[in-house]
């Protein structure tokens, strides 16, 4: 998927919400215990429930990885059940040498040899770019990257002073030479607030995939108002506080509620913004 199709999907469905499925075993509502593959069918319920109001979904792999075999499959079926245009986020977080960098994208990217060919895979910067080049090799693919994150712990490395600079910051101003806006995006925490200023004068086109609204305590109005751009340049994603919002057999339609509240509040920003 392009910028310009993504862009097109938050003016069609005006919406900018990324669904998280960070679906676990132990918190997903009982009755669904009697399936085969339990997060798989409340993966799916979810995914129906939601399509319309969403332009994104992003699994966590780590809440599939702990289940073995049985969550790689289970990761496998939901990328394949994830509609085609919809933008998908493997939120994998991985970053290594080269060559090992080089099989992390076949496992998200090439669906020949994985089952999985995601839009964009997470990565984290640290050992710099050979560790991301190997991702950036495969064409209409994304790498999103890990530049100033929802967590407590962020300011131990992050706000650092590297020079004139912020690490973040220089996470944010060395990357740009490795890829373009059409094919790199930055995670930026909504707890950051008004940061998200400081983040749009080092990348102001690029779009930011944006954790922590709802269960983190982001706030959906301050973030778009630092961090909008001509092209929406948000991806709000809710993992919590929209897919564990009922337990009940009505597990679907308290979903779709909550969902539904954030495109609407969501239509209004895009509305009063003049991008639809």
């Amino acid at each position: 998927m392009t910028k310009q199709q993504l862009f097109e999907q938050i003016q069609k469905k005006r919406s900018f919400l990324c669904v998280g499925l960070d679906s676990s075993l132990d918190k997903i509502p009982k009755h669904l215990l009697k399936y085969e593959n339990p997060v798989l069918e409340f993966n799916k319920q979810i995914i129906d429930a939601t399509h319309d109001l969403c332009v994104a979904y992003k699994p966590n792999t780590a809440f599939y990885e702990c289940y073995g075999k049985k969550g790689w499959e289970t990761l496998i079926e939901t990328w394949k059940y994830i509609p085609q245009d919809i933008f998908s986020i493997a939120d994998a977080k991985r970053g290594d040498i080269g060559n090992t960098s080089a099989m992390y994208a076949e496992t998200f990217f090439n669906a020949e040899s994985s089952e999985m060919s995601f839009d964009s895979v997470t990565v984290a910067p640290y050992m710099g770019s050979d560790s991301i080049m190997p991702f950036l090799n495969f064409k209409g693919k994304w790498v999103i990257l890990l530049a100033l994150t929802s967590n407590s712990g962020h300011a131990d490395f992050q706000l650092q002073e590297i020079g004139d600079d912020k690490l973040f910051e220089k996470v944010i101003k060395t990357s740009q030479n490795w890829a373009t806006d059409e094919q790199m995006m930055y995670v930026v925490g909504a707890t950051r607030g008004s940061a998200f200023g400081d983040v749009r004068k080092l990348a102001p086109t690029h779009f930011l995939l944006v954790p922590g609204v709802g269960a983190q305590g982001g706030d959906l109005k301050e973030v778009c108002k630092y961090g909008l751009n001509a092209q929406c340049g948000l991806l709000i994603n809710s993992s919590r506080g929209i897919i564990y919002a009922g337990q009940g057999e009505d597990f679907a339609e308290r979903t779709r509620e909550e969902a539904l509240k954030l495109q609407q509040e969501m239509e209004q920003i895009l509305v009063k913004a003049g991008l639809v």
